[in-house]
């Protein structure tokens, strides 16, 4: 069965942004603590890189095979919200 955070096979690299304090990054934060240490016992090779930084909004970056980079912005989504982009952006393979 496959898992919803088993990486598409030319994802190279996920990268979270976001401000450590600021309420706009609360749910990236929230979901992140939930759903990292499942990401990376699936996807055991993949850097997940997680930066923090002041007043930073909440993105993420997916970077595919040939240094395509892909991102979306995950300002004023909930959980279930990011966690849905995030599903969509590690599962497209370009």
């Amino acid at each position: 069965m496959a898992s919803k955070y088993a990486f598409a096979q030319g994802l190279k690299e996920l990268r979270f942004l976001f401000c450590q304090t600021s309420e706009h990054s609360a749910a990236t934060r929230n979901f992140l603590t939930k759903s990292y240490p499942t990401m990376k016992k699936h996807n055991p090779h993949t850097p997940i890189l997680i930066r923090e930084a002041s007043g930073t909004e909440p993105t993420v970056y997916a970077r595919f095979d040939f240094g395509k980079e892909k991102k979306l912005p995950l300002k004023g989504l909930d959980d279930k919200a990011i966690e849905q982009q995030v599903t969509d952006l590690v599962h497209k393979n370009s």
